[in-house]
């Protein structure tokens, strides 16, 4: 038996994650994937950390060539769930953000939705990157959905708490590293006992991520506040970062 905990991004994928983030469903997948869409998606197109595929489905729902990787085995098998899901099968499948089993070249964009970068220590947020850049081709382009690190600092709740369709949810909320990352302590009771867990994912200020990228090999296009027209400030909720694949990565 190997002593050594699971990391905490595969401890917290669970199928719990359903309930803890019920907002970010089907519906509001479409409205992104409709905003993502109206600015030029060159296929195919990869949903990279798509849990259980909602924004794959809904980019295969607007006629795109789109498919989806996950860490979370039982994330990707709760895609079953979705209205329409067959659209998604055969679509979604397991790997690993940093070693993506995709040839050099053969993608035309990489989504990286909800947060889902950042998981990894300083050299595996690097290995996300390279491999994005790997598997784009020239001019691909590239989406990363991030925290605003400014307003996630001023505007923390350090604890909460839920109560949902026969569950409790305790959730506390810290920052470390100088700020740089954000760390949820998860509780969740139900019926069926007490499940906890940890979530620990690294911001990036606009100039960190940019510098990190260009590196890689992925230029700026444009940093959007939201998913629509808010343009990105201090206060913005997101920070969506636009990129184009424009050099091989920095030796």
């Amino acid at each position: 038996m190997d002593p050594r905990p699971e990391p905490w991004y595969v401890a917290a994928f669970r199928a719990d994650y359903l309930r803890v983030y019920p907002h970010r469903d089907l519906a509001a997948a479409r409205a992104e994937a409709g905003h993502l869409f109206a600015h030029g998606l060159p296929e195919p197109i990869l949903d990279l950390g798509s849990g259980f595929g909602r924004h794959t489905l809904a980019l295969r729902e607007l006629g795109l060539s789109a498919f989806g990787f996950d860490l979370s085995r039982e994330l990707l098998l709760a895609a079953r769930l979705l209205p329409g899901a067959e659209r998604v099968r055969a679509r979604l499948a397991q790997a690993d953000a940093r070693r993506l089993p995709c040839a050099g070249g053969a993608l035309g964009t990489v989504l990286m939705l909800f947060s889902s970068f950042g998981y990894f220590d300083e050299q595996g947020n690097r290995a996300v990157l390279a491999e994005i850049a790997r598997v784009l081709r020239p001019g691909g382009r590239a989406v990363l959905d991030l925290m605003n690190p400014e307003r996630v600092r001023a505007e923390l709740v350090p604890r909460s708490r839920r109560q949902g369709d026969g569950f409790e949810l305790d959730e506390r909320r810290r920052l470390e590293d100088g700020g740089r990352r954000v760390v949820k302590e998860v509780r969740l009771r139900d019926a069926g006992g007490e499940r906890a867990w940890r979530e620990d994912v690294r911001m990036y200020a606009p100039e960190e991520i940019d510098a990190l990228c260009e590196r890689a090999g992925l230029a700026l296009e444009r940093r959007e506040g939201d998913f629509g027209p808010r343009a990105f400030d201090p206060g913005a909720p997101r920070q969506i970062v636009w990129l184009r694949r424009v050099s091989p990565p920095a030796a």
